[in-house]
């Protein structure tokens, strides 16, 4: 067990499960049962899955989490800290991908300096490889799967070494499946499709992390849906053409200093957009976020980071 020095009972560890107001807390190879201290109640504090903590260790060998150890990014939903990387489960039918969802995803990814990582699923299914051009385009790492053919999960599983990963994707877009194609072994529960809704029944009950051959961990989360967009964290829309990593080349080649990219003579991005070096649909989504961003109030802001 790793314990913190001058600390009897204290240890160091990674909660890698909460569900009921319980935290399962990984220290060394012990896995404990912990409550959060009313202190983090009082700061208005939450111990997320991935977040490294301190824990008094009980007799009973149960435990409460003391202190949450400074964290590299953390999101409000899915809720996870210290994320390297986000994959982002995408069917390329029923349902077909929406793509200003999936960008407006990528941009909160970007935000918080956490990678992402497309995988279109269903590939069984349609082409992926319009999808695949536009985001490779972009500078995204993209794959494709089919859990039906069992086909392409290896190359998924290859990028999950060494790193917390995550996977989002929305009902019905194959996340449950691809998950128990890589790791047979969790057995997580999936549902059919919805013809009539045209969307899965979400099973999903709780945050967790899974360990990975190569030192890694995947969290399995609830499902993710554009109705959850709002609670996501806000970006600024001067901040927000820093999330489109295939702007970078031209923001400082542009005429006028604070550009929007959106419809200014002299812009960079706008002749990259024109010239197909940037994709349409992605300077598209730009534009939709910028204008969202722009009409957000400063007490707005304010009440939502």
């Amino acid at each position: 067990m790793n314990v913190s020095e001058g600390a009897e009972n204290v240890e160091n560890g990674l909660i890698k499960k909460a569900t009921g107001g319980f935290y399962y807390v990984l220290s060394g190879s012990d896995t404990l049962e912990c409550r959060a201290r009313g202190v983090f109640r009082k700061r208005d504090e939450t111990p997320l899955v991935g977040d490294r903590v301190t824990v008094q260790v009980l007799p009973d060998g149960k435990g409460y989490v003391q202190e949450i150890l400074p964290r590299k990014n953390s999101f409000i939903r899915p809720p996870l800290a210290n994320l390297d990387q986000l994959v982002m489960v995408v069917s390329v039918a029923q349902p077909e991908p929406n793509l200003f969802v999936l960008d407006k995803l990528i941009a909160v990814a970007e935000h918080q300096d956490v990678d992402p990582v497309l995988v279109f699923t269903k590939t069984d299914l349609a082409d992926a490889g319009p999808y695949r051009a536009i985001y490779e385009k972009a500078g995204f790492t993209t794959l494709e799967t089919s859990a039906l053919e069992h086909q392409g999960s290896g190359s998924v599983l290859k990028l999950l070494e060494g790193k917390i990963s995550a996977f989002l994707g929305n009902s019905g877009a194959g996340k449950s499946s691809l998950l128990n194609d890589i790791f047979p072994q969790l057995g997580i529960e999936t549902a059919e499709i919805s013809q009539k809704l045209g969307r899965g029944r979400h099973t999903t009950r709780h945050v967790e992390l899974f360990s990975v051959d190569g030192d890694g961990w995947v969290a399995d989360t609830p499902g993710f849906s554009s109705i959850d967009l709002e609670r996501v964290e806000v970006i600024r829309k001067e901040a927000l053409q820093y999330c489109f990593r295939e702007f970078a080349p031209y923001i400082s080649k542009c005429r006028f200093t604070g550009c929007s990219h959106v419809s200014e003579k002299g812009c960079a991005v706008l002749d990259a957009v024109a010239a197909g070096e940037i994709p349409e649909s992605r300077h598209q989504s730009y534009k939709a976020l910028y204008e969202e961003a722009r009409q957000l109030k400063e007490w707005e802001l304010a009440d939502r980071t």
